[in-house]
């Protein structure tokens, strides 16, 4: 029986370390993503996702996130303040009620009632992550922008034409296959930096940042979340699994339906990774990819072989043209 750990962007083998130790001894799908999206929640050198995220333009940090097994197995939590997991907050949800999802101040007295430790007296806010924010609000134009080229919205038209997404990382999404032959997902980030106080992105909302279905597969995205709502992209990733295509071909399709359906701005970057659904007795399984619209992102994978860092399978546009490097 394969056993994988499919994780979004460089730092993912900050997740995928403690999920694949929990697959190799016999662990379920559903505890390594968790423990994996935790991971990277827990890390505050990490300034995209869970302590040490950037705040909103209130200088407030929100944290989102979901977890799913199946469609009638999944939950999900937005604008989380005082806890730091919300994929494990969602997993309560999950198990304990009858609802998928939950906001705001609820969802952090649900996580309380639930006993998750809320964070110490600073909050979510690091010192650094203040530090930024209040850099960006006494002037935009002095932070270091090419810090987060691709993660904050560019000042003008030609600011995104020269940054374009390159370093663009913010979403840790985590895709498992277990010894139990069970797919299982979890999503979780800080959201935009900077954002307009309220915004929920795609990543905690069953279908666009994540979906999984035993039945076809999980898939899961990254970037700029309002292109990936537009077009419930999560979804209609496994439901192309379903029909018949292989990962690679229903993450390139879902992507190419955004580039026809948006008019990308030179920033905008969406990846998204996908696994097949699992293997019946005695038939191979159908594997993994990812794809990007940009290049810049990359995925992180865990197998029998080891860890390995790399890019994206399949890139569909080409960066805009600097004058230097390649085109």
């Amino acid at each position: 029986m394969p056993l994988a750990v499919l994780s979004t962007w460089s730092f993912g083998p900050v997740a995928n370390t403690p999920a694949w130790d929990i697959l190799s001894r016999g662990g379920t799908a559903l505890d390594a993503v968790i423990a994996g999206a935790c991971a990277v929640d827990n890390d505050p050198t990490i300034n995209s996702v869970g302590i040490g995220g950037l705040p909103d333009a209130s200088g407030r940090v929100s944290l989102d996130g979901c977890v799913m097994e199946n469609p009638d197995r999944a939950g999900a939590v937005a604008c989380l303040r005082r806890f730091a997991n919300p994929c494990a907050v969602a997993r309560r949800v999950m198990e304990r009620t009858i609802h998928i999802m939950l906001v705001g101040e609820d969802a952090d007295r649900f996580a309380e009632q639930q006993g998750f430790v809320p964070v110490g007296e600073k909050g979510l806010l690091t010192d650094y992550a203040r530090a930024e924010w209040e850099q960006w609000r006494s002037n935009p134009r002095h932070l270091d922008r090419d810090k987060y080229r691709g993660w904050i919205p560019p000042l003008n038209v030609e600011e995104a034409a020269r940054s374009g997404p390159q370093q663009s990382h913010d979403t840790v999404s985590v895709l498992a296959l277990d010894s139990h032959n069970r797919l299982a997902g979890a999503c979780s980030t800080s959201g935009m930096a900077f954002k307009v106080p309220g915004r929920v992105g795609d990543s905690p909302i069953i279908g666009h940042g994540l979906y999984v279905d035993q039945e076809a597969g999980a898939a899961a995205a990254t970037g700029n979340g309002e292109l990936i709502m537009g077009t419930c992209g999560s979804f209609l990733a496994v439901e192309l699994m379903r029909e018949g295509a292989t990962p690679i071909e229903a993450v390139t399709t879902v992507l190419t339906r955004i580039t026809k359906r948006f008019a990308l701005s030179p920033d905008h970057q969406v990846a998204m990774i996908a696994m097949a659904k699992p293997p019946s007795p005695g038939q191979n399984w159908g594997g993994w990819a990812s794809a990007s619209i940009r290049p810049g992102f990359r995925h992180t994978i865990t197998d029998s072989t080891g860890t390995r860092v790399e890019d994206s399978h399949q890139v569909l546009q080409s960066p805009p043209h600097t004058g230097s490097g390649p085109g």
